[in-house]
């Protein structure tokens, strides 16, 4: 139970409901299998996995929950071979070009068909509500996975104002600033070795991995114009993390000595006691985070309170970083840690659309915290029979 990813929501007029009764809520919305038409589904489920049946785990005001989303994938080429296989057959037999409006017909016909048959993936999205601060942390790596959970606790509550954690300084300045001026860097503060550099109104970037940057080169592109819009950092003793332009923390690695106090301390070999453990001591930590980097960048720029009514949509980015903070719109993420692949999305079919969102699914057991530096891994369950043409 370690966020290796951050999604930051502020929570407006939040609801007053007791443990018990957001208990019985999520029951009502809990996951279930799939039915055989069904494209895909989010609900509930236990976050100790098939050790557990609770679906809320609340201590010292910091509440856990679970959603599973689940989706039908099914190879856009296998229908498109069962469609022109279809196509060809009528046209062969009534000699004549079928029109356009007749393929797509067929095309919906063979969907319907195969979808039934098409394996099932399930990923696993956590979410922490700290009820003392009044914040939402999403586990997900992009901030459209994020909004889906939210979606579905809006839906769970029957209403849910948030919107993003937003700072008085814009984080694409402030970081831009730590490169180029360290005496501004807070002292708990210390560069990492990754770092994207943008032009304004220019969509070329520059990524420097395992780079110094505090280096000449750095140092000249950002002379020369150049903003960053992601920067690895470390704070001392409490974790590492890619800070993005839009407040997101990506790549989170916790201090070893809060692992050891975790791994540490005695849980009778019991599965729950263990992630209430592990879920306590990250929420803490992650809480402190939260504060000193809203600090960092000036404190936290206030909401409308109409702007929490809708939800959040991905925005795409244009050109270079607004100079005015707005915590009612959006700034466009970067590039995320894990490549799009190209491929898998083009092997799916529009019912069994496949996303690069990095949430962890932990049915198997949690990744080990230090595995990787790239964002949580995607470990999913892919269930069900191969459709097959």
């Amino acid at each position: 139970m370690w966020f290796k990813t951050a999604i930051l929501h502020r929570i407006h007029q939040p609801p007053e409901l007791a443990a018990d009764a957001l208990a019985s809520a999520l029951e009502e919305h809990m996951s279930r299998p799939l039915g055989g038409s069904e494209p895909k589904r989010m609900g509930w489920t236990a976050p100790a996995g098939r050790k557990s049946d609770v679906l809320l785990h609340e201590l010292q005001g910091h509440r856990l929950m679970t959603a599973l989303r689940q989706e039908r994938l099914l190879p856009a080429s296998v229908v498109r071979e069962e469609v022109e296989e279809r196509c060809d057959e009528i046209e062969e037999r009534e000699g004549r070009k079928l029109r356009r409006q007749e393929r797509l017909t067929i095309k919906e016909q063979v969907i319907e068909e195969l979808l039934p048959r098409a394996f099932v993936r399930s990923k696993k999205v956590d979410l922490w509500w700290d009820t003392r601060r009044d914040l939402i942390c999403v586990s997900a790596g992009s901030r459209k996975a994020a909004e889906e959970v939210l979606d579905l606790l809006r839906e769970t509550l029957g209403s849910l104002k948030v919107t993003p954690l937003a700072t008085q300084e814009l984080p694409v300045r402030a970081m831009t600033r730590w490169l180029s001026e360290p005496d501004s860097r807070p002292a708990w503060l210390l560069l990492g070795d990754q770092a994207q550099l943008k032009s304004k109104g220019d969509d070329a970037s520059f990524t420097a991995r395992q780079a110094d940057l505090e280096g000449d080169e750095v140092r000249s592109m950002v002379e020369a114009g150049r903003q960053a819009t992601r920067i690895a950092i470390t704070l001392e003793g409490q974790a590492s993390l890619v800070l993005q332009d839009d407040f997101t923390f990506k790549s989170l690695r916790f201090d070893d000595a809060l692992i050891e106090e975790a791994n540490n301390a005695e849980d009778d070999g019991d599965a729950v006691i263990r992630l209430e453990t592990d879920f306590v001591l990250m929420a803490d930590a992650l809480a402190h985070i939260i504060e000193q980097m809203l600090a960092a960048l000036g404190g936290e720029a206030k909401a409308t309170p109409a702007a929490a009514e809708a939800p959040q949509e991905d925005t795409a980015e244009e050109g270079g970083a607004s100079d005015t903070p707005n915590a009612t719109d959006e700034q466009a993420p970067a590039d995320s840690d894990v490549e799009d692949d190209a491929a898998e999305r083009e092997e799916v079919a529009a019912f069994g659309t496949t996303d690069t969102d990095e949430e962890v699914d932990r049915e198997g057991g949690d990744p080990d915290p230090h595995d990787s530096v790239d964002g949580p891994s995607d470990h999913d369950e892919v269930k069900g029979e191969a459709a097959e043409a």
